[in-house]
């Protein structure tokens, strides 16, 4: 798995940072766009450049330093973490100098830091910060008091203003040196935004307003912040699911608690009923069922022997387990189902990017006609002036375009998230957007709807004058010598001893030949028994009933006649059935697509309620209908294995199942179902629907709230602190509504 992880990883690599070169002109408060960040790579610490940037925490900010940075030629990569305001340069050593002189002539100013910020840390900052802000909300309460209780005296006044700008030095001096900053370049942001309102404010004499708008600004984007960090530990919370230490064998025997990051590859590791798995491997002793939802999303504990793959942050529910470790800490399952979702935040959504176009145009739009209101009422209406200029100044506090913005990157982490949990892995916000629009489901039959190994179903005596049990004691032994599959479904499915076998020995394309117990015995095909002139009517009759089904048969026979007959299928899994019937109820069309004979395809899609069977498929032939199916609408593929991959990526979203088992690097898919469970397509179906729904919502929130307060504004008496309330209230609505898509397993 950990191989596909790497190559996804990079794939992103591509397109994931396209949203940065165009970042908005409009940007989401605090840290609050974090959520499309994603954290740091493990490498930036000991190789590049790692630097604190106390002021960039959103994507606008983000362009401006890249935009700083464009001519430096020996920069191989950039990765920023909002959430942490850190940024890690891959550049040599002798360039870092310059790089941090770039980014402070940009207005940033910057720390060297020598390792990626702990979580603990941020979240120290926070609290600090957080007092801090209450502290600027007390002591603008006391300038609005002062401002009503006090008596106009010039000196009342001067005090008065002295307190405002207390206030406003504890809440906001970072985003009045952003907001300046960016008005002196000729960008409109937020930060300018706010600067002008609250220094146009302070002018025309509204000084306890600023001081307000200023602590209430920058304690609402904290608390926002906050919000988009839930969002974002959501994911990392999985990490918290693999365990700190492991019992590792030691050299003489004995069992030690270690650190799992220091557990070497190959090491023997002890697992008591009740813990979890600290790394990936194989179980070398014990017994014991295994709880894999967090890892799989599959509820029903799986059974663990010898040889089973076992991986992190899965729990040991019965019997003690060892097993050897087959990857490193920060290579294990878990770890990759992480970095993938990371990877899937650092993609923009269709509607992310809608929304990021709209307020680039919508903010100078708006800074215009606050521009027309403060100059065009006094000189068309007869305002007073200082009535327009507060009016206009109002209205630029209630424009801001911060909920609209932020609406979209937390509902898509969201998302992302609660898939997850469910143990689906969904490569970007395009694929989990794309999913809802499936009206066709190409799906794989062998190991996708089936179980992909066959199982004996079917098993009759021929021989009536030998006993029974005597008669599947011979076919066993000799179908357990061998290694076909078929012969050996027949073996696993009959109970009992096996006999010694002499002389045995296997023709190719027939079956298998020796003596049992006395007698000289086959064990064929259909063919073979029929060229040794063995086959009655009635035989074949009965052989033709059973292939009609798709089932492969096998005879067992000694010099003179047939003696027993076996019916070895492919049988399908208990889920398929139900989730062709929720696909059906969801409108969308399944399609099944196999290599296999078209009697045995058909037999297993009327079993499942599927109509559309097309069969003798090469995998070449299976891109080409996908491609051909795709002239009825947007068309999703469901496959498992490597011959699925080109079909997989010639569809519109594709879906791999049982990721968790295999190691194929899953380059093509969109969709990883870590489970073989068919019902985890509807789910994703269902869930990206959900999250449309509540993208929609909050873009209809946010404008609709703006716009009933520019109305007001306008001709009613809203006043700055109404249009704080407004503009924070829309923000902090459109990010707990979001965040909903955490809430609820299914």
């Amino acid at each position: 798995m950990s191989s596909h992880h790497h190559h996804a990883g990079h794939r992103h690599e591509h397109h994931g940072h396209d949203h940065h070169d165009h970042a908005t002109a409009a940007c989401c408060h605090g840290n609050a766009c974090a959520a499309t960040a994603a954290p740091f790579p493990a490498s930036a610490a000991n190789g590049g450049l790692l630097l604190r940037i106390p002021a960039m925490d959103c994507p606008t900010e983000e362009g401006q330093i890249r935009r700083a940075l464009e001519g430096f030629a020996d920069i191989r990569r950039l990765h920023f973490d909002l959430a942490a305001r850190a940024l890690s340069v891959d550049a040599p050593a002798s360039s870092w100098q310059a790089i941090s002189a770039a980014i402070a002539k940009a207005g940033f100013k910057t720390e060297m830091l020598s390792a990626a910020p702990a979580a603990e840390d941020t979240a120290q900052a926070q609290r600090a910060e957080f007092l801090r802000l209450l502290a600027a909300l007390a002591v603008a309460t006391s300038a609005e008091l002062l401002h009503f209780l006090v008596p106009d005296g010039l000196g009342w006044q001067a005090m008065g203003m002295a307190v405002a700008a207390v206030a406003i030095g504890l809440s906001g001096l970072a985003v009045l040196s952003k907001g300046l900053a960016s008005l002196l370049r000729g960008r409109l942001d937020i930060n300018a935004l706010m600067s002008v309102a609250v220094i146009g404010a302070f002018v025309i004499g509204q000084w306890p307003e600023a001081a307000m708008v200023m602590a209430l600004y920058s304690l609402a984007e904290l608390i926002e912040a906050r919000s988009v960090e839930r969002a974002r530990r959501a994911i990392t919370g999985l990490l918290a699911l693999s365990p700190e230490q492991a019992e590792v064998r030691q050299p003489d025997g004995s069992w030690a608690r270690v650190a799992a990051k220091a557990v070497a590859v190959g090491a023997t590791v002890r697992v008591r009923p009740g813990e979890r798995f600290a790394l990936d491997g194989r179980v070398t002793a014990g017994q014991g069922a295994v709880d894999q939802s967090p890892v799989t999303g599959e509820s029903i504990p799986v059974d663990k022997g010898p040889g089973d793959e076992v991986f992190a942050g899965t729990i040991n529910q019965s019997g003690s387990l060892e097993f050897e470790v087959g990857k490193p800490a920060g290579d294990t399952l878990l770890a990759g189902i992480i970095h993938a979702v990371e990877a899937a935040q650092g993609q923009r959504a269709p509607t992310q990017r809608l929304v990021d176009r709209f307020a680039a145009v919508y903010t100078p739009a708006v800074f215009l006609l606050a521009l027309a209101v403060a100059v065009g009422t006094p000189l068309l209406l007869g305002w007073p002036w200082l009535s327009g200029i507060y009016k206009a100044l109002v209205l630029l506090v209630i424009a801001c375009p911060c909920a609209l913005v932020i609406s979209t990157p937390v509902t898509v982490v969201s998302g992302l998230a609660a898939a997850a949990r469910r143990g689906i892995l969904i490569k970007g916000g395009v694929h989990l957007e794309q999913a809802r629009r499936l009206k066709v489901l190409a799906l794989d039959k062998t190991g996708t709807l089936t179980e992909g190994r066959p199982r004996l179903v079917a098993q009759r005596v021929l021989a009536a004058d030998l006993p029974e049990a005597h008669v599947l004691r011979i076919a066993r032994s000799l179908a357990a010598r061998s290694d076909h599959p078929v012969s050996q479904a027949v073996a696993a499915g009959l109970d009992g001893e096996s006999l010694p076998v002499d002389g045995f020995g296997a023709e190719l394309g027939h079956g298998v030949h020796g003596r049992v117990d006395g007698l000289d015995v086959v064990l064929g095909n259909h063919r073979w028994v029929h060229d040794r002139g063995q086959c009655t009517p009635e035989l074949e009759a009965l052989m033709q009933e059973h292939e009609a089904q798709g089932r492969t048969v096998s005879l067992l026979a000694d010099d003179r006649r047939a003696l027993a007959m076996f019916a070895v299928a492919d049988t399908t899994k208990a889920s398929s059935r139900e989730a062709v019937a929720e696909l059906l109820a969801l409108g969308v069309h399944p399609v099944m697509l196999t290599g296999d004979n078209p009697s045995t395809a058909q037999a297993i899609a009327s079993q499942l309620g599927i109509a559309d069977v097309q069969a003798n498929l090469l995998p070449q032939d299976k891109q080409q209908a996908v491609i051909a199916l795709g002239a009825r609408g947007p068309v999703g593929m469901v496959g498992d294995g490597v011959n699925d991959a080109p079909s997989l990526a010639a569809a519109a979203v594709g879906f791999s199942m049982g990721a968790a088992g295999t190691d194929i690097a899953k380059e093509a898919a969109d969709v990883l179902i870590m489970n073989d469970d068919l019902r985890k397509l509807p789910q994703t179906i269902r869930l990206s629907k959900r999250t449309y729904a509540v993208l929609w919502q909050n873009i209809a929130l946010a404008l609709g709230i703006k716009a009933v307060f520019f109305v007001l504004a306008v001709f009613g008496s809203a006043t700055m602190w109404m249009a704080v309330f407004a503009d924070m209230g829309a923000s902090l609505l459109v990010v707990f509504n979001g965040l909903r898509l955490l809430r609820g397993r299914p």
